[in-house]
């Protein structure tokens, strides 16, 4: 192995960094070299059951623990993960292509704000809380689940790590950590925080692995008592099927297709805001509004102001700084979406911006256009199916009616937009909208509000005190006081 590569075969297991029981090396790509930049070795069902026992082992000790040392413990990480951020976002960058200021502020950032956000809420969660007046001797407790499989994904990995680890050892579960094997290195950076910070040994495991291997293994392993996975619907009724035997708690976050209503009384900035939050994160986000939905009175004007928009984004590689996109994750990435552009040729999907191919000047790396489609029929492949890539879809409608029919005609139900000045409207709109969230006029949710969707976007929330919820079970005992 060359001496620039980054070598993270070793798992963190029981406190400590550990050999693999069985050699099995994996190539990380750089993807916007196409070039190897780490390896990594994929865990066999022996790393698994290792990671699993220590975990089991380390339950007792770490769920009686009090919450004000676990706290102290959370906020020590905070304080390392701030001073290794520069780490981290090199790491991410390298992975999984996320351009140099990009991940620092964000991918790093979502890190920063949910272990400070998931933090507060932990300090003001009552664990222990009486029914009610009606019965005074009634105490309900919340406890935690036990031994947590964590199987997170490439696309924003410490935002899921964050939000599944922190609120996990909060409340006094002991875990197993398997990052995406497509973007390993900061899920293993991440373990050598956890390390520095000093959490007792077999509370935090980490091991790498794919989903066919460590992840099989993990939900239906009979110690794991919840799985928490981000990811694809597929993998998600997968592990769904594999858990099942044992009875064990499954939360899921899984993909989306957000709808984005554009009224004609929408801000000046409604679709370059529209435009530009489609392809963050070059479009690899499971809440990204790719389906433009526009009133039809101003239709052709905003097809042609999201045309310039899309053209005015920059494709650069990772390593420079600027808010320009970079590439998708992988090669199986960039022929998906490029199978699916063509697609919305083929289906009849005006092309307005981008296509196929990769962008001028690009001769390797997974880079794909900015790409926007007009004239886009609800029923058309890229309509429909979740593409994970920098690509919008147009489509007009005239009346609130059709365009709440034409938002919720999906089988996902994640995050759906709105964009209107009219207050009345986009209350009306936001409680008839089928989905988890609702994001208004450009505006983010707040630190701490629940993330999750309905339908097959998944069956869980994450952030805040919801996220703390998921990961407890509640015990209601009689004659208490």
């Amino acid at each position: 192995m060359s001496d620039t590569l980054i070598d993270r075969r070793q798992f963190y297991i029981n406190g400590s960094w550990v050999d693999p029981v069985e050699a099995n090396d994996f190539d990380v790509i750089d993807p916007s070299t196409e070039e190897v930049c780490a390896v990594i070795s994929l865990g066999s069902e022996a790393d698994t059951n290792a990671a699993v026992a220590a975990a089991k082992a380390a339950f007792p000790s770490w769920a009686a623990t009090p919450v004000a040392e676990r706290v102290a413990l959370l906020e020590k990480l905070t304080d390392i993960y701030k001073a290794r951020a520069d780490e981290m976002a090199e790491a991410i960058s390298t992975e999984m292509g996320a351009p140099q200021t990009m991940s620092g502020q964000q991918q790093v950032g979502a890190g920063i704000g949910h272990l400070k956000s998931l933090v507060r809420a932990l300090k003001a969660f009552e664990f222990e809380r009486p029914l009610g007046d009606h019965a005074p001797g009634d105490m309900i407790l919340y406890e935690p689940v036990g031994v947590c499989a964590l199987i997170t994904p490439w696309n924003w990995p410490m935002n899921q790590v964050t939000l599944k680890v922190v609120p996990a050892i909060g409340v006094g579960c002991t875990m197993v950590l398997k990052p995406s094997e497509v973007a390993p290195l900061s899920g293993a950076l991440f373990a050598d925080m956890m390390h520095e910070a000093g959490f007792p040994p077999g509370v935090f495991n980490m091991v790498q692995g794919d989903g066919l291997g460590v992840g099989t293994q993990l939900s239906g392993h009979p110690d794991i008592d919840m799985v928490s996975f981000t990811g694809s619907t597929r993998a998600g009724v997968a592990i769904s099927k594999n858990a099942a035997d044992s009875i064990k708690r499954v939360a899921l976050e899984l993909g989306g297709k957000g709808a984005n209503i554009v009224f004609a009384d929408a801000g000046e900035t409604a679709i370059e805001w529209s435009v530009a939050r489609c392809m963050n994160n070059t479009g690899q986000s499971c809440n990204a509004p790719t389906r433009m939905l526009v009133e039809r009175s101003i239709y052709d004007e905003a097809v042609a102001r999201a045309q310039a928009a899309a053209e005015a984004t920059a494709v650069d590689v990772p390593t420079k700084d600027g808010k320009h996109i970079g590439p998708v994750v992988s090669e199986a990435q960039w022929n998906k979406i490029q199978g699916l552009i063509e697609k919305g040729i083929e289906e009849g999907a005006r092309l307005v911006a981008g296509g196929p191919g990769r962008p001028d000047g690009f001769d390797k790396g997974y880079f794909v256009k900015p790409t926007v489609f007009a004239d886009v029929d609800p029923k058309m492949t890229i309509a429909t199916e979740e593409i994970f890539g920098p690509v919008l879809s147009i489509m007009p409608f005239d009346t609130e009616e059709e365009a709440i029919a034409m938002a919720n005609d999906t089988p996902y139900g994640l995050t759906n937009f709105i964009q209107t000045t009219d207050k009345d409207k986009a209350r009306r709109v936001a409680r008839q909208l089928r989905s988890g969230m609702v994001e208004m006029n450009g505006k983010p949710r707040g630190a701490g509000s629940p993330f999750g969707g309905y339908g097959q976007s998944g069956n869980g929330r994450e952030g805040g005190e919801w996220g703390l919820e998921e990961f407890l079970e509640v015990k209601s005992i009689s004659d208490w006081a």
